[in-house]
């Protein structure tokens, strides 16, 4: 026989912005029966521009607020987050204040997946300008086979395309081959969007790519493998509550908030307004 569930126990997904709604959309459709808390900080966003500091500063904010909000384990849906934030706060916040609670990160799960697909060794990464900085793939992927080669292209004209909606072929695909023209001449055969807003330009990105890149976006990758890790960790699993819900903070309430949010989800979100 099963143990009783604890009602509040819920999955958190944070983003500095919109991004994360898209992997929190590929979450829910992979895992539909727990329950989800979804934290976008648009009042900061965006966090690439700020110092690594601030960033786990913010970041550290976001995961107090998602704990006491009764979250089990937390997803940070933000590359930036992931590369700048997610070791300090699983090595030093979680020790002292949650230990046994759980963050997971999209970059170490997106790295995993182009692995396990790439037949010559040649990756490329398509992110913004802050997380190509950082060398976070980079590193992820030499950590794991040093003979890989990894090309990155910063594309900061796509966030703003996706945010504002004139996303038609006509204004991506000039933006898209320009963008993707010196990683697909370096004869890669994996690329990774390593952006979370780049899973919704993903068949233009394809299209532009040719159909021998194997693509790697990281809502579904994550959603793969947060379904294995709740199997392989059922002392998390049964924490959850299992009443197939969702609640949506952001910490600066606007229509553009719920409006865009929904394109992101793929359905409409009523939000309500965070203090962190």
């Amino acid at each position: 026989m099963e143990s009783p569930r604890n009602s509040g126990s819920v999955i958190g997904v944070f983003d500095s912005g919109f991004g994360g709604l898209n992997i929190l959309k590929e979450i829910v459709h992979r895992l539909p029966r727990y329950d989800y808390l979804y934290l976008g900080d648009t009042a900061r966003t965006p966090y690439g521009t700020r110092s690594q500091e601030v960033i786990y500063k913010f970041t550290e904010q976001a995961i107090d607020f998602l704990f006491q909000k009764g979250c089990e384990l937390v997803i940070l849906a933000c590359n930036t987050a992931s590369s700048e934030a997610l070791r300090k706060i699983q090595q030093d916040h979680l020790r002292e204040f949650y230990h046994d609670k759980k963050v997971l990160g999209v970059i170490i799960p997106a790295v995993e997946e182009a692995m396990e697909r790439t037949k010559n060794n040649r990756l490329g990464v398509m992110a913004t300008e802050g997380t190509v900085s950082s060398g976070a793939f980079v590193r992820e992927i030499q950590k794991r086979r040093k003979e890989a080669m990894v090309f990155q292209a910063a594309c900061p004209l796509l966030v703003p395309i996706v945010e504002s909606g004139e996303d038609s072929p006509e204004i991506v695909l000039p933006v898209l081959r320009k963008y993707l023209a010196p990683l697909l001449e370096e004869n890669i055969d994996t690329l990774i969007l390593g952006c979370t807003h780049y899973g919704l330009l993903e068949e233009q990105i394809r299209s532009v790519a040719g159909e021998k890149v194997s693509l790697i976006a990281e809502g579904r990758v994550v959603a793969e493998k947060l379904a294995d890790y709740l199997l392989r960790h059922p002392e998390v699993e049964r924490k959850l509550s299992l009443a197939g819900g969702a609640e949506f903070f952001t910490t600066d309430l606007t229509d553009r908030f719920q409006t865009l949010g929904g394109k992101f989800f793929g359905r409409p979100i009523s939000p309500r307004k965070a203090e962190l």
